[in-house]
C-alpha cells in the first residue's frame, strides 16, 4: 500500500501532505496531552510490531502492495485515533527515510491511507462493533479488518486520480487482495489485543469497557 513518488504528481502530493501535516499536528497535540511515561514502551513495541508486519509486501497489479498496516491495533490498545496516527507516522518516517519503503513526496498521501483513516476506521469501527457485539475479540477483528479494505480503496482511489491506474482495475485489485490480507490484519489484531489483555488486563480496561 505504500505509494512510491513517481506515482502520484508533485501537486497532488503536495495537498496530501497539508492534510496529513493537520493530523500529524493534532496527533502530536494528542501525545502531549494524553501519552503518559506508562504508554510510552507500550508505543515503542506497537511501533516495532507494526514495522514488522508491513515488511511483508505483495507486489498488486493495477496497484501498489499488499500489506497489513496495523493501525486499528494501535488506536485500539492507546485508546485513541490519533494514536494510530502517530504511531503509523513514525513507522512510515523510518521506512520511507532508512529504508526507501515508499515515496518521501507521496509520504503525506500514505500517512492519510494508513495513519488517518486506519486509525480512525479502526478506533471508531472498533467502538461501534462493541455496541453491538459486546465481544472485544470480535470486535477488533472486524475493524481491523475494515481498516485495512477502506485504506486499499482510497489508495486505489488515489492512483486513478493521479493517473496511474485506472479506477475500475484498481479498485478490483486493491480490494480484492486487501480483503483477503484484512482476514490476516484482523486475526493479528484481535490475537495481539487478546494478548495484551491477558498479560496486562489494566492497559485494556478502556477497550473492554468502551461500549459500556
Amino acid at each position: 500500500m505504500h505509494i512510491p513518488d513517481a506515482f502520484i504528481p508533485l501537486s497532488q502530493s503536495l495537498i496530501y501532505w497539508v492534510i496529513a501535516l493537520i493530523f500529524i499536528g493534532l496527533s502530536l497535540r494528542w501525545a502531549r496531552q494524553e501519552l503518559t511515561d506508562e504508554k510510552v514502551p507500550l508505543i515503542a513495541v506497537l511501533a516495532a510490531g507494526i514495522f514488522a508486519i508491513q515488511a511483508m509486501n505483495i507486489p498488486i497489479p493495477f496497484g501498489t502492495s499488499g500489506h497489513m498496516v496495523g493501525a486499528a491495533l494501535a488506536a485500539i490498545v492507546i485508546g485513541s485515533p490519533f494514536a494510530g496516527i502517530f504511531v503509523l507516522t513514525l513507522v512510515l518516517i523510518v521506512q520511507g527515510v532508512l529504508f526507501a519503503d515508499g515515496g518521501l513526496t507521496a509520504m503525506g498521501a500514505n500517512i492519510i491511507n494508513m495513519g488517518v483513516i486506519g486509525g480512525f476506521v479502526g478506533f471508531y469501527g472498533y467502538n461501534t462493533m462493541m455496541g453491538i457485539s459486546r465481544n472485544m475479540y470480535i470486535s477488533a477483528f472486524l475493524a481491523g479488518y475494515l481498516s485495512l479494505l477502506v485504506s486499499a480503496l482510497l489508495c486505489a482511489v488515489e492512483m486513478a486520480f493521479a493517473g496511474t491506474f485506472p479506477l475500475v482495475p484498481g479498485l478490483v485489485s486493491m480490494g480484492t487482495y486487501h480483503a483477503v490480507i484484512g482476514i490476516i490484519e484482523g486475526g493479528i489484531t484481535a490475537i495481539a489485543l487478546y494478548m495484551i489483555a491477558s498479560a496486562r488486563p489494566d492497559i485494556m480496561e478502556h477497550a473492554a469497557g468502551v461500549a459500556a
